[in-house]
């Protein structure tokens, strides 16, 4: 088992988070023992941020992190952030009542998670909850991806903070190529933030785009 980034552990063409809830998977993902400690598939396929990592993505996530994740869903990725945020916190914002449920009780199992309902796009519902964050990660299917994670790196990110943002064309134009939106996406998020990192996330998801990004 090989640390390849704070608290990310490789075995073979597998990574792997330790198990901050022993004994317990969150969605079916393989549990392995290795000296005595528990580890957590992190199947990239089902992971964004695992699918950033697998390709040699480093998103700079310490243990002591604050992380303000948009569209933290039912907690999948979330979930192994929780595992390396040893020393930090995350802040989960989820628009979907019913899928914000499961987030929930991930957060009853794990303290160092704060679910929240809440929209994106209004950054003024959640502020009282978070005052800036070593990193913003955003993952959400919506058309103005972009303007969202803008508005909240201009608000919540650090000046030396990392943005992550996984750009899912399909959400923004089902009928124009893929590339010509990545290329669009980028230019809007030059204008203010600076391209640190990117990958296509194949062959983990189609039409996806994973950026790194820094305040210029």
């Amino acid at each position: 088992m090989k640390e390849i980034q704070p608290g990310v552990f490789r075995k073979g063409s597998k990574i792997f988070t330790k198990n901050a809830v022993e004994g317990q998977k969150v969605y079916g993902e393989e549990l392995l023992e290795v000296d005595g400690l528990e580890y957590r598939e992190w199947n990239p396929h089902r992971s964004k941020a695992g699918g950033a990592i697998a390709k040699d993505i480093d998103i700079e996530l310490n243990p002591d992190s604050t992380i303000l994740y948009l569209g933290a869903a039912s907690g999948t990725t979330v979930s192994h952030f929780s595992d390396i945020l040893t020393g930090g916190f995350l802040v989960g914002i989820e628009y979907s009542d019913t899928v914000a449920r499961k987030l929930l009780e991930l957060a009853e199992k794990r303290e160092n998670i704060a679910p929240i309902l809440g929209d994106a796009r209004k950054p003024e519902e959640y502020e009282q909850y978070l005052d800036k964050a070593d990193i913003v990660f955003q993952d959400i299917s919506q058309s103005d991806q972009p303007e969202i994670f803008l508005k909240n790196c201009r608000k919540f990110l650090k000046e030396d903070g990392v943005g992550l943002l996984a750009v899912k064309a399909k959400s923004i134009s089902s009928s124009r190529p893929a590339e010509e939106i990545y290329e669009e996406v980028i230019e809007k998020l030059e204008e203010q933030m600076e391209i640190v990192d990117r990958t296509t996330l194949e062959p983990y998801e189609t039409d996806h785009l994973f950026l790194k990004l820094a305040k210029k």
